[in-house]
């Protein structure tokens, strides 16, 4: 039986700008998801709020798995639930290694003990798939990476951690084409019955290894079309000028879409009425 994550109506905003104007999206696991669209109009914002990030205040709307509402919970609780985020711009932990910091993860997000001899062949295991370096272990977790060292890592732990739901917010960045392919290829390989993805991308190169099944263009907080890999090369080809054309719509820019903190505590829920 397919997990469903299921956005209602879902508007946010940060102190007293609104980011968020009503996002509407079903996934279900077997599913890819693509959220395309211009910069600053939510994209972000939309992965950060999925996962909890406590700056934004969630006024109206639900996210739901499975049909329970996960706002009240913690990042972890989310986390503990099957949801994970891959971070776009993934931060430097001076001495915590790789291996330490999966395997305390694996531990928290399961409730079980992670037995050493089995962890160390799956990571070995995740670690050639990926083509990532043999010390990787031991090394601190993405301090002196490259750009796509730190990407790669965020997919070795999404495929250590085996989400029910990955959402990848702009994967793809810093990675050259050998990267890209090698990202694409394992996270296409990951889709099943036991696991869905949202993809937040600017570039087509990215869903020529990761076939979406369904795209999404977003503007101004909302998702504003729908549709399938046709919008891609559209997109790819006239930019987004005649999504406002066609739709008769301004593209707004926030600036809050290029800010981005640590995780914290949950998302604020809904102001009660």
């Amino acid at each position: 039986m397919n997990d469903i994550l299921e956005i209602k109506g879902l508007r946010a905003k940060i102190e007293d700008k609104e980011i968020l104007k009503g996002v509407d999206l079903v996934i279900k696991t077997g599913e890819v998801h693509a959220i395309m669209g211009p910069n600053g109009t939510g994209k972000s914002t939309l992965s950060s709020i999925i996962m909890g990030q406590p700056k934004y205040e969630v006024t109206d709307g639900d996210i739901l798995l499975n049909n329970e509402s996960i706002l009240p919970l913690q990042v972890d609780e989310r986390a503990r639930k099957g949801i994970f985020l891959a971070y776009q711009y993934p931060i430097e932990v001076p001495g915590v290694t790789n291996s330490d910091f999966i395997r305390s993860a694996m531990k928290a997000t399961s409730g079980k003990d992670v037995p050493l001899f089995s962890f160390i062949r799956s990571f070995d295991k995740a670690c050639n798939e990926l083509k990532m370096r043999e010390d990787l272990s031991h090394r601190y977790l993405n301090e002196g990476f490259s750009g796509g060292e730190k990407k790669r890592n965020e997919i070795l732990q999404m495929k250590m951690l085996k989400p029910k739901f990955a959402i990848l917010d702009e994967i793809d960045s810093g990675l050259d084409v050998d990267a890209l392919r090698i990202v694409g290829e394992n996270v296409s390989g990951m889709v099943s019955e036991n696991f869905g993805c949202l993809l937040i991308t600017h570039y087509q190169r990215l869903l020529d290894y990761i076939k979406p099944d369904y795209v999404h263009i977003m503007i101004n907080g909302r998702i504003v079309m729908t549709g399938g890999k046709e919008l891609i090369a559209k997109i790819d080809q006239n930019g987004y000028d005649w999504v406002k054309e066609e739709l008769g719509i301004d593209i707004e820019q926030n600036d809050e879409e290029k800010t981005h903190a640590i995780l914290g505590s949950c998302a604020h829920a809904p102001k009660k009425k």
